[in-house]
């Protein structure tokens, strides 16, 4: 059955009635987040072309890509489609290209496709730029040398490494891309989608895609909702997950994680022109606040840092928290000047939630986010606090070319919380949490596991709660039933979105577990087509499990945490499918994060 008027009408895209004449004519109001504007769809608007591939990925985020990588290399012909014009989510479009990771990303933690993402990320500057001689023999090169992570770069060179990756699929005719087209319609009959409609960003034109699965990896779930996925929104109550920090007065969906519009500014020798005063910027210098103060909700409490110096209690200075350039690396004329990403409290915006069935708040929230980026940028240059004393760092000028926008912030916002599934399997707090596992070195063993992941539970709260102290985790398992819809047999998330809580969701946000996440999406859909399965029918079946868990890890996809085996280890398959065949080694390893035992 076609979905009707009023099934839309809960869409986060909208639907806006316009008066023509006497009649009522009803118009979709799909939601440019790039181009800041709204596209109106007519209600009796008939897609121009139809499409049809094995499998049609929604959303060009990191999971997007890895997802279309990993069923291309299956045989499987994909339609990736992306709402912007940058394929990559939070490392490129979003901005966030200092890479939030574990701190063993180096050797594990990530997928051997993630990590060759890196490589090639770390190759393009050798062979684009002229690097010093030091920089260029340091085999973990990260151009930026900040402290937050172990590699940042510039969003650009983030696309151009994903376009290089996907170019073979490209060519063999398996892969098609369909930049600035976001999901408009969609028709679902009982348990199964027939196909989605996207709509041409720039043209307002629809194309009709069919495909025998879909993948959402959107940044905030819209195909959920237009494809009437069951699914929740915001923080749970205690009452339905059981989770120690849980709200305990009901569900709240208006709690949803805060937003940000990271910017790039580049370091001059000489003062710069600062950006323009923005009209409420004094409420956001006391309100946000804009301070190089810092917050810790626990022991540290407030924690002060210097712009160019190290402040005693602070990790390091604010300018190189996520720098992307540091020119002390070239020997280039072109990158002679540190360029650094700003994402910090100064620039998340909490007071509206971009998951929303009104388009009109979904602007106000935009234009409102990037007025709070924008003031927060002009504080920098005029009134933050210089080291040496005095106000202002207008040396540090808006470079808008890093972003590759007009405005000079990120073409569309970091999110941090998505739409999420009613899963097979919810990952809730007591599953991760350092807290509950006292007496053991992992997290909850998964025995579905299709991926790990290890970073703290860390909830960058709105206006709508009250922010909860960051919690340590151990590493953790993804378990299949977390990408599994409870009511749609053809769907998979593979972002955001998957079955976890608000308060999980802080730790299985981050670039390699994201990444995991699509990669263990795409080889399912393209398993399920071969086999003539639904995933919930692999799922309840532990030797089916183990066939996919087999080919994850041919693939180089670790389902098992050890700190000394990688995927580009000679036992890496060894060590990561024997917990789950051998139930003695399983408890030879369970309590060391080693595989292999002391000489």
């Amino acid at each position: 059955m076609r979905m009707t008027r009023r099934t839309l009408c809960a869409a986060a895209i909208g639907l806006v009635s316009v008066l023509s004449g006497w009649a009522p004519a009803l118009a979709l109001q799909v939601v440019d987040v790039q181009g800041m504007r709204l596209v109106s769809v007519p209600d009796d608007a008939v897609a121009a072309e139809s499409r049809q591939a094995d499998i049609v990925i929604l959303g060009g985020s990191l999971g997007g890509v890895a997802a279309a990588l990993a069923a291309c290399d299956e045989g499987r012909t994909v339609i990736l489609t992306e709402e912007t014009d940058w394929l990559g989510g939070q490392a490129t479009s979003q901005g966030v290209s200092a890479l939030d990771e574990n701190r063993w990303i180096e050797t594990t933690g990530g997928t051997r496709s993630y990590l060759d993402f890196r490589r090639r990320i770390r190759d393009w500057y050798r062979k684009n730029t002229k690097l010093t001689p030091q920089a260029r023999d340091t085999v973990e090169l990260d151009p930026g040398n900040s402290w937050v992570t172990r590699l940042g770069f510039e969003p650009k060179v983030g696309v151009a490494v994903i376009d290089d990756m996907l170019a073979p699929h490209r060519t063999s005719g398996k892969l098609s891309t369909l930049m600035r087209h976001k999901i408009a319609r969609a028709q679902r009959e009982g348990s199964r989608i027939q196909w989605v409609e996207v709509v041409d960003l720039q043209t307002g034109e629809l194309t009709r895609l069919t495909g025998t699965y879909f993948i959402d990896a959107t940044e905030l779930g819209e195909p959920l909702v237009v494809c009437r996925v069951q699914h929740v929104v915001g923080a749970e109550s205690r009452e339905q997950t059981g989770e120690p920090h849980a709200r305990t007065d009901g569900p709240h969906p208006e709690c949803v994680q805060s937003f940000t519009y990271p910017f790039a500014l580049r370091l001059q020798s000489e003062p710069g022109k600062p950006v323009a005063r923005v009209p409420n910027y004094e409420h956001h210098v006391v309100n946000q606040p804009y301070t190089f103060m810092h917050l810790y909700y626990d022991q540290r409490g407030w924690v002060r840092y210097g712009m160019f110096e190290r402040v005693e209690g602070s990790y390091g200075p604010f300018w190189t928290y996520r720098r992307l350039i540091d020119k002390t690396n070239f020997d280039d004329p072109a990158y002679g000047q540190d360029v650094a990403m700003i994402n910090w409290p100064g620039n998340d915006y909490r007071r509206m939630s971009l998951i929303t069935d009104e388009p009109e708040q979904m602007l106000q929230a935009l234009r409102e986010a990037k007025e709070l980026a924008l003031g927060f940028c002009h504080w920098l240059q005029t009134d933050a606090p210089r080291d040496e004393g005095g106000k202002g760092y207008p040396e540090a000028v808006l470079d808008a070319s890093v972003m590759g926008t007009s405005d000079g912030l990120s073409k569309y916002p970091y999110i941090r919380e998505s739409r999420r599934i009613k899963a097979l399997y919810t990952i809730v707090e007591q599953d991760v949490a350092a807290e509950f596992f006292k007496d053991q070195v992992r997290a909850r063993h998964f025995a579905d596991s299709v991926g790990i992941g290890w970073y703290g539970i860390d909830i960058h709260p709105n206006d709508a709660e009250t922010k909860l102290p960051p919690a340590a985790t151990k590493p953790f398992q993804i378990p299949l039933g977390a990408l599994i819809s409870v009511d749609t047999d053809n769907l998979l998330a593979a972002c955001k979105n998957i079955g976890t809580t608000h308060i999980t969701n802080g730790c299985y946000r981050l670039h390699p577990v994201e990444w995991n996440l699509g990669e263990a999406a795409g080889l399912l859909a393209a398993r399920c087509i071969r086999s003539n399965e639904t995933p919930r029918q692999i799922h309840s079946r532990s030797d089916r499990v183990l066939e996919l868990q087999r080919q994850l890890v041919a693939r180089g996809v670790p389902i098992f945490w050890y700190d000394d085996v990688g995927p580009a280890d000679a036992d890496f398959a060894q060590a990561q499918l024997t917990p789950f065949t051998d139930p003695a080694e399983l408890r030879r390893v369970k309590n060391t994060l080693s595989y292999r035992p002391p000489r």
